[in-house]
């Protein structure tokens, strides 16, 4: 039996509770079809949008979007999730859980979404 495996996603752009307007999600266009799972180990850094937009950078400049399928309370303020997996891959049926701190503790449990590739736009 092969133990899961515990990735703590805590990548913050700005530390929680600081001004931030969380509304602004940045402009991208789909870069090919959506996919069901990424590589774990290719992940590079997250960042939250909000309560329902999750960026995923990957190696090699490549970023997947996911958007949950219902808004995950406390994730766009917190800006920080776990997930566990006993695969390789983070797929669109695994679960995300929002990290509350201080004290670190479980927020949220909530779905994600499809994985579409994206090419983020540019802003001047």
């Amino acid at each position: 039996m092969r133990k899961p495996l515990l990735a703590l996603a805590a990548i913050a752009l700005t530390a929680p509770g600081m001004a931030r307007d969380r509304s602004q999600i940045p402009e991208a266009v789909p870069a090919g079809k959506p996919e069901s799972c990424i590589s774990i180990s290719r992940i590079r850094a997250s960042h939250v949008h909000g309560d329902g937009v999750i960026d995923f950078e990957m190696s090699g400049k490549k970023v997947y979007r996911n958007t949950l399928p219902r808004n995950c309370p406390g994730l766009g303020f917190r800006e920080a999730f776990a997930y566990e997996t006993s695969l390789s891959q983070l797929c669109s049926t695994d679960i995300i859980t929002v990290i509350e701190s201080p004290p670190l503790s479980r927020g949220a449990s909530c779905g994600l979404g499809q994985f579409q590739p994206v090419t983020l736009v540019k802003t001047p």
